[in-house]
C-alpha cells in the first residue's frame, strides 16, 4: 500500500480549485466541511486532495500550518479508504485550533467514509 502524499495527489491548479468550489457537492462533518467532485475525465487517475484551514478560527500562521500537518498526515494514512477515481476533493477545517492527532484521525476516517458512501450512491456526475 502507497503512503506517500506526492505533488500529483495534491491539489494546487487554481483553475481547478475554482471548478470544485463552483460545481462540487459538499456535507459537513464536524470539525471538516468536505467539497468534492467526480470528474469523467480524470477517472483511473489518483484523487487530488487540497486542505485548507479558516484565518478566522486560526490567526496565527504557525498554527493554521500545525492543524493542516495533522490533516495531511491523517489524510495520508486513511486514503485508501476512498477508490482512486480521479476524485477532487477539498477539506475545510473548522474546528477548534488546540485539536489532536488523536482527535483528527478518526474524524478523518468518518468524513472519508462518508464520501466514499456518497460516491456510491451518485456514481458519476459530471
Amino acid at each position: 500500500m502507497n503512503y506517500r502524499l506526492p505533488k500529483t495527489e495534491r491539489l494546487h491548479a487554481e483553475k481547478v480549485i475554482k471548478e470544485l468550489f463552483n460545481e462540487g457537492s459538499s456535507f459537513f462533518l464536524y470539525p471538516f466541511k468536505v467539497i468534492f467532485l467526480r470528474k469523467t475525465d480524470l477517472s483511473g487517475q489518483a484523487n487530488q486532495v487540497l486542505f485548507s484551514v479558516s484565518k478566522k478560527k486560526i490567526r496565527r500562521a504557525n498554527g493554521r500550518n500545525f492543524i493542516k500537518r495533522r490533516l495531511k498526515e491523517a489524510y495520508r494514512l486513511n486514503k485508501h479508504i476512498l477508490p482512486p477515481d480521479g476524485i477532487i476533493l477539498g477539506v475545510i477545517f473548522v474546528g477548534k485550533p488546540d485539536m489532536s492527532f488523536a482527535e483528527i484521525q478518526p474524524k478523518v476516517i468518518q468524513a472519508l467514509s462518508k464520501l466514499n458512501q456518497e460516491l456510491l450512491q451518485n456514481p458519476i456526475s459530471s
